[in-house]
């Protein structure tokens, strides 16, 4: 050993050992490390700083933004509600959707970012089933850590790997190369995890407590919603095309109050305030407070189709409509006037359709005719913007809004364009027209021209601990390959196994790197790992896509600690897992993963 490998080894030393022991954070470790590796001269300071202009770098980035748009336009979150409606209460059925559909989005988004976006849903599942959150959490992120396995995209060592092998002047894998492998993976960690379950019986609901916000249907009921709502499609002739609600006379039928306007554009659908100049094919959202109004007689005057409802006071449509609990503070210049008097749909787009003084509610059809009191509570309904905007009212303090504010996707009216930008990025990677960073680019750049997202959410969408952490691990895999470590390392895996079998060279690549997940991120093992794998592949003379695909799969496979991935520690605290829950679900699981691991890659990727 020269002693310049022996420098680059103890910085490696150091930096695992950092890692392990998450002191200090693995960003810093990583800047640590691009500081003090060029003392070793092995590498430049550029060639340190060359990580930065590194294409897979880069493209992270970008699929950091792409999947922060499928999360701002609601499209993840919609998934979450298709999955409540297909599998209702049915758990086995539950647990093999949830497991489907977390997988099907973490193959084009981080997998950290789909349980992040999960969490709250499965809580929400448990709760409204009666099934334990114990049951569902450790599902959920087995199947967020085996879409990695999915597609040349779904997670960081994929796409390191496959750098490594174009730098080793091989064709990478391409964007489906990793499916065949992932979705065999997918079935048998959904059949293990079906089988398993009772190793995770808790007490019935969920493991924390849920919101301490009240939902729409508390208010609904609280305020004898029920039975107020009515949506009308305005037909070509009727006299309200051209007007704003305010322009019409609708005196004569009081308690008829217009929410909001419904209007299909192209592809989408946007809900506008009820200011909005009112067009033919608009959808009217009204609540009807009063129980003598004629509804009928309005709407043949007035040229409105009545369109069906599905849910309880427009609840399914919480994305686009909310409602917020405002108080009336002492010295508001709204006490001694009526709600009508108020002015606040048109000043704020918002309706009150509910009155508590104290902590009794008023009669409907006298909320709009009482004076305002200090200390009053008004119950406020409009679009989330315009809601969002009456913060910086000084009349007004909203002090309560519904647990499904907590959920709104800022674009869901986006959603179309957030999934038609996906859908050519796929196609161009998967055909292989465009480079995937360009592919990628271009994606980033639809989704900010169709509105998906704004500039400055794009930019807080980019993890950069995680680019910090690749860019500051890339030259230790250089640095290596200069002093012989790498080499070296491989012989060593070499002279463990023998005379073996190349399938047990897997095994033996598939255990290292799945043993060392267990202590540092899967980024940083696929990025000491992936040189190994294909020295060994050189020594034995045998193609390096087995070696490299087993690198990649073992590096998914960080199911046996609560620290292996943050995937894992997402769901420690809802679930209420310990350390050897995991260590008794997951230690099994690597196993069968590396079983059916070295079954499958020699055959589909001969050696």
């Amino acid at each position: 050993m020269t002693y310049q490998l022996g420098m680059v080894l103890a910085l490696l030393a150091a930096a695992i050992t950092m890692f392990a022991i998450n002191r200090p954070r693995t960003d810093v470790v990583a800047l640590i490390m691009m500081a003090a590796l060029p003392f070793t001269g092995v590498v430049s300071m550029q060639e340190v700083l060359a990580g930065f202009a590194d294409p897979n770098v880069v493209l992270i980035a970008l699929l950091f933004v792409i999947g922060q748009g499928l999360v701002h336009t609601g499209v993840a979150r919609r998934l979450g509600d298709l999955l409540v409606v297909r599998a209702g209460p049915n758990e086995t059925r539950l647990i093999a959707l949830l497991m489907v559909i977390v997988a099907g989005v973490g193959s084009v988004m981080s997998s950290t970012a789909v349980v992040a976006i999960f969490v709250p849903i499965v809580l929400r599942i448990a709760s409204n089933t009666g099934i334990a959150a114990r049951r569902l959490m450790m599902p959920l992120s087995v199947a967020a850590l085996m879409s990695g396995t999915l597609t040349l995209v779904a997670t960081t060592p994929n796409l390191l790997i496959h750098g490594e092998l174009v730098r080793e002047g091989f064709e990478g894998f391409q964007f489906f190369s990793f499916t065949p492998f992932g979705v065999p993976l997918l079935m048998m960690g959904i059949a293990y995890m079906l089988l398993t379950r009772r190793w995770l019986a808790g007490p019935e609901g969920p493991a924390i407590p849920p919101s301490r916000r009240t939902g729409l249907g508390h208010w609904i009921e609280e305020y004898a919603l029920a039975g107020r709502e009515h949506r009308f499609r305005v037909a070509a002739h009727s006299p309200t095309v051209g007007h704003v609600i305010d322009e019409l006379e609708l005196e004569d039928v009081p308690g008829v109050n217009v929410l909001a306007i419904e209007r299909s554009v192209r592809f989408t659908r946007n809900l506008l305030p009820p200011g909005t100049t009112i067009e033919a094919g608009d959808v009217l959202f009204v609540d009807v407070s009063n129980p003598a109004a004629d509804i009928e007689d309005l709407s043949g005057r007035l040229a409105l189709e009545r369109v069906p409802l599905a849910g309880a006071y427009f609840s399914e449509h919480a994305q686009d409509i909310g409602m917020a609990e405002v108080l009336v503070p002492p010295g508001s210049s709204l006490i001694g006037k009526t709600v009508a008097e108020s002015r606040l749909r048109a000043i704020h787009d918002v309706s009150v359709i509910g009155l508590k003084r104290g902590s009794e509610p008023v009669a409907a059809d006298s909320v709009l005719s009482i004076p305002l009191k200090a200390g009053d509570t008004l119950l406020v309904v409009g679009i989330w913007k315009a809601i969002r905007k009456l913060k910086s009212d000084m009349d007004l303090v909203i002090f309560n809004l519904p647990a499904e504010f907590d959920e709104i996707a800022p674009a869901a009216a986006r959603a179309p364009f957030a999934l038609f930008s996906l859908a050519l990025v796929v196609t161009f990677m998967v055909t292989g027209v465009l480079p995937n960073v360009q592919a990628a680019l271009i994606g980033c750049l639809l989704m900010g021209l169709f509105g998906c997202m704004d500039l400055s959410t794009a930019y807080r969408s980019i993890y950069w601990q995680s680019l910090l952490l690749i860019v500051g691990m890339l030259p230790f895999s250089l640095a290596l390959q200069r002093t012989g470590g790498v080499d070296l390392a491989a012989q060593m895996l070499l002279d463990i196994v023998g005379e073996a079998s190349p399938r047990a060279v897997l095994a033996a690549i598939f255990a290292v790197t799945a043993v060392l997940g267990m202590f540092i991120s899967n980024t940083a093992t696929a990025v000491l790992m992936a040189p190994v794998a294909l020295a060994v592949a050189k020594h034995l003379q045998a193609s390096p896509y087995p070696f490299a695909m087993t690198v990649a799969l073992a590096a998914s496979a960080a199911f046996m600690t609560p620290v292996s991935s943050p995937v894992n520690t997402l769901v420690v605290g809802p679930g209420d897992y310990s350390f050897m829950d995991f260590v008794r679900i997951g230690v099994p699981l690597v196993l069968l993963t590396l079983v059916v691991s070295v079954l499958l890659v020699p055959w589909l990727l001969p050696f």
